[in-house]
């Protein structure tokens, strides 16, 4: 076991992303997973039935008692939803961590539809989180919402990577999935240059948690010393055999296969 992940974000019930997916991420690739729980969710594969907010002072507090006795070699942060909870999660972490890499999903929408980020916390978002963050892993919509900019093809992701960039964060990874066409790119964008990375899109409706799956993923890859480039690489092949081989769960979105690398 290396690398030691926590992981601020929202539970989900239906164990397909949120909390259960990051910790069966960082497992899977050999990490050691801790959490700071922002919300419940009930959940399934057909999306959110309800929200239960976890108080402020609550989640503090599981951010202090990790931070200052088992430690973190890399923070992943996922569902934040209001400007309160942002507010709170940055002072703890610049508090607790500040020398820690922090690896920001921007959750605005869950795959169903339903909001995780309230209207008024997108900019708290930007000036608390993104601007202070290692790498930010926006998708598509994600990615037009912060930067204000429609996003169709491959030169506009490479523009809304620039602006993110503005924002302050170290890294960028626009995710493409929700693109057009059977080729999907991610783009990585660092002080280094900019990465894209293709693969062929796989024709299936189990893609629950892709996005919380592949930034625990990186996250993961951080906390193991990996190069970003590196971690990413990997990251996206841990995410691409887990939805090929996912189980079919639910009448929904159904989860991924987040063992597969697991042998018994």
């Amino acid at each position: 076991m290396k690398g030691r992940v926590l992981i601020v974000a929202g539970s989900d019930s239906g164990g397909g992303a949120g909390i259960q997916a990051d910790i069966k991420t960082v497992t899977a690739l050999g990490g050691y997973a801790a959490t700071a729980i922002t919300a419940l969710t009930a959940q399934n594969t057909e999306g959110v039935h309800g929200i239960e907010e976890v108080s402020p002072t609550f989640i503090r507090q599981q951010i202090e008692v990790v931070l200052t006795d088992i430690g973190a070699d890399a923070i992943k942060t996922g569902m934040l939803h209001s400007a309160e909870v942002i507010e709170t999660v940055a002072r703890a972490l610049a508090d607790f961590g500040p020398d820690i890499p922090v690896i920001v999903d921007p959750v605005m929408v869950a795959k169903g539809g339903a909001k995780l980020l309230q209207d008024t916390a997108a900019e708290a978002l930007k000036t608390q989180m993104i601007a202070n963050a290692a790498l930010i892993t926006p998708n598509i919509p994600e990615a037009e919402v912060l930067t204000g900019l429609a996003i169709a093809d491959l030169d506009a992701m490479k523009r809304a990577a620039a602006a993110l960039h503005a924002m302050g964060p170290g890294a960028v990874l626009v995710k493409g999935g929700h693109l057009e066409g059977d080729t999907l790119y991610d783009l990585l964008s660092t002080p280094d240059g900019v990465d894209i990375f293709e693969s062929t899109r796989i024709d299936t409706r189990h893609t629950h948690g892709t996005g919380c799956t592949l930034t625990s993923a990186i996250a993961t890859g951080v906390a193991q010393e990996l190069s970003l480039q590196g971690a990413t690489a990997r990251a996206r092949d841990y995410v691409l055999e887990a939805i090929r081989t996912a189980p079919g769960y639910g009448a929904g979105h159904g989860p991924l296969n987040h063992g597969h690398t697991v042998r018994s």
